[in-house]
């Protein structure tokens, strides 16, 4: 898995290049008439499945607590340092208030499982064992619902497939050869106020988290998902927050282990 190279992809994504769909209207394709297909009907890459998050590099940040004032690679502005550096995991509360690392923004980083699937036919649900928490991606324009519903850990996620559906491939590049599918690409807003890392490096209500999904398969078969983020934050950041996190598909729930949020423990 080549990071750079997918580090740059999100870097263009977040530039904001013409979609594929507008690309082949431009050249004179034209669309399919007809009701708008479901996401699950059309999804290009099927995520579901149980996950284990393969650990590759920054081991210290992410497999064990960092200690405070280890910002390394946040971009912290002056104020997030000052509160991040007041950080004291025996002073959080208990109960909620040990999850501020577990929130949407920097959950994708805590070690552990992911089990993904389908609760109907335009929503993705992917539960996630460390922190027992839930994030649920809503498809078909949904991302207006998103100003009705109340902060949350996670947020609300508003999905679509990048690139044109696999169901729509065929008729739309008959003879041509090109396959312009994609992954599954989520943002999510409406978080309540968290930690990017364990140790106190905060995100505010006003955080905006862009995620890329792409699955593919090694030639030994080993089937992978590679998650791009980027975080934004007007009030605690001084530019984007850029992370790529793998996780490798296994045996359904084999090792699922259900942990509650805890402020000085790794997951």
């Amino acid at each position: 898995m080549n990071r750079h190279r997918r580090i740059a992809t999100v870097l263009t994504l977040l530039a904001g290049l013409a979609s594929p769909v507008a690309a082949h209207a431009q050249r004179g394709g034209a669309l399919a008439a007809g009701p708008t297909p479901s996401a699950r009907t059309v999804a290009p890459k099927d995520l579901t499945g149980t996950w284990m998050s393969v650990v590759a590099e920054h081991w210290h940040l992410r497999m064990l607590v960092p200690p405070r004032g280890e910002f390394a690679m946040l971009p912290l502005n002056p104020e997030a340092r000052r509160i991040a550096n007041l950080w004291d995991p025996a002073k959080e509360p208990a109960g909620d208030g040990q999850c501020k690392s577990y929130g949407a923004a920097a959950i994708m980083r805590i070690p552990g499982r992911l089990q993904i699937q389908w609760t109907n036919d335009n929503t993705l649900q992917m539960d996630i064992d460390s922190g027992t928490q839930t994030r649920v991606f809503h498809f078909s324009g949904a991302a207006g619902a998103a100003a009705n519903q109340a902060p949350s850990w996670q947020g609300y996620s508003a999905a679509d497939w990048e690139g044109i559906p696999a169901a729509e491939l065929r008729a739309r590049t008959a003879g041509s050869g090109e396959d312009v599918r994609g992954g599954l690409r989520v943002i999510t807003t409406r978080m309540r106020p968290g930690y990017l890392r364990k140790n106190g490096g905060p995100y505010s209500e006003n955080a905006r988290l862009e995620e890329h999904f792409d699955r593919f398969t090694e030639p030994n078969g080993d089937d992978w998902i590679v998650v791009d983020s980027i975080v934004t934050d007007p009030l605690y950041l001084t530019a984007p927050y850029l992370t790529s996190v793998a996780f490798k598909k296994i045996p359904a729930r084999q090792g699922w282990d259900p942990t509650p949020c805890r402020a000085n423990e790794a997951r």
